[in-house]
């Protein structure tokens, strides 16, 4: 018993998760926390775009990564605690609000900035962690920053209003060739706040451009990601791979452009969903969840937080 009780003084406590919620529009909000004892930092992990939960998977979409769980879990490794949040409307945080597509980026900033002051509790200081669309609302969140906020990951995340990337990501691929003058038409009408009835558009663009998601993409094509950018003057990381078929380094270097205390992260052969890209598997990664995150990914940011207390 004397021994057990010496080993114990000697070896740190284990992380502790748990699942927490805290009041959201109709109903709770609801996040993952892994708490580490006496932890000096706390990271939000934000979601990327579409209906992507906590650990990054999205049943609907096929997307099966655990990316998020995975960089929580790999942040408890070197004493940071976590708390990644699922949006509302959707799996845990479902009650939120009755209709998942019935959104803007500020309400998205709203329940951010709520888990800010709940992850406060924790630790002193929080970092918000936003992946892809996530970054957009972290980098929007960080205006008028919250109280204890210290600092931001910018992983895989737009450097340009999501409109031009959209555009983008369809001319990568010669067959959406016949598409792109009537996607660049409905986009260029979204981003003046007009709508489109989807039964004008072809048969393949209408579910993207559903009412819903119209709604959606003209506050979100509103925003300029670097512009907002230039606002945060606190500690920042940029995390890129050059293998990433939705967001492109040129993103990174206009955030980086507005960001110039930045520390930037560059995976090379890392793709979108913060992996190495396997040869000739261009979507394993956004499939395979016993992938690991990019070797010394976690390591590398846990040691700018480290750095910047």
């Amino acid at each position: 018993m004397r021994l057990f009780f010496l080993l114990f003084l000697f070896f740190p406590l284990p992380a502790l998760a748990e699942t927490i919620q805290i009041p959201g529009p109709q109903g709770p909000l609801e996040a993952e926390l892994i708490n580490v004892e006496a932890a000096p930092s706390i990271v939000v992990i934000v979601p990327g775009s579409g209906p992507t939960d906590r650990d990054g998977n999205s049943p609907q979409t096929r997307l099966h990564t655990n990316s998020y769980k995975m960089l929580a879990e790999g942040l408890t490794e070197h004493g940071i605690a976590s708390l990644r949040m699922d949006k509302r409307g959707l799996f845990g945080s479902s009650a939120a609000i009755s209709d998942p597509n019935d959104v803007t980026i500020a309400a998205y900033v709203e329940d951010v900035r709520k888990w800010v002051a709940r992850a406060s509790l924790i630790a002193p200081c929080v970092w918000i962690a936003g992946h892809s669309e996530g970054g957009l609302v972290a980098l929007v969140a960080a205006q008028d920053a919250p109280e204890n906020l210290c600092g931001l990951i910018l992983l895989a995340t737009s450097g340009r209003p999501i409109g031009q990337l959209m555009i983008e990501q369809f001319e990568a691929n010669p067959a959406n060739t016949p598409l792109l003058p009537e996607l660049r038409a409905i986009i260029a009408d979204l981003e003046t706040g007009q709508r489109r009835d989807p039964s004008s558009l072809s048969p393949i663009l209408r579910g993207l451009f559903s009412t819903g998601l119209q709604s959606y993409m003209i506050d979100l094509f509103s925003y300029d990601p670097a512009k907002i950018a230039k606002e945060w003057a606190g500690p920042v990381v940029i995390v890129q791979g050059d293998e990433d078929l939705q967001i492109r380094p040129h993103d990174a270097d206009l955030l980086e452009e507005a960001l110039p205390q930045a520390k930037r992260i560059n995976l090379a052969g890392g793709t979108h969903m913060l992996k190495a890209a396997i040869a000739d598997k261009p979507f394993a990664t956004y499939s395979d969840p016993s992938l690991p995150l990019y070797k010394n990914l976690v390591l590398e940011i846990a040691q700018f937080i480290k750095e910047s207390q």
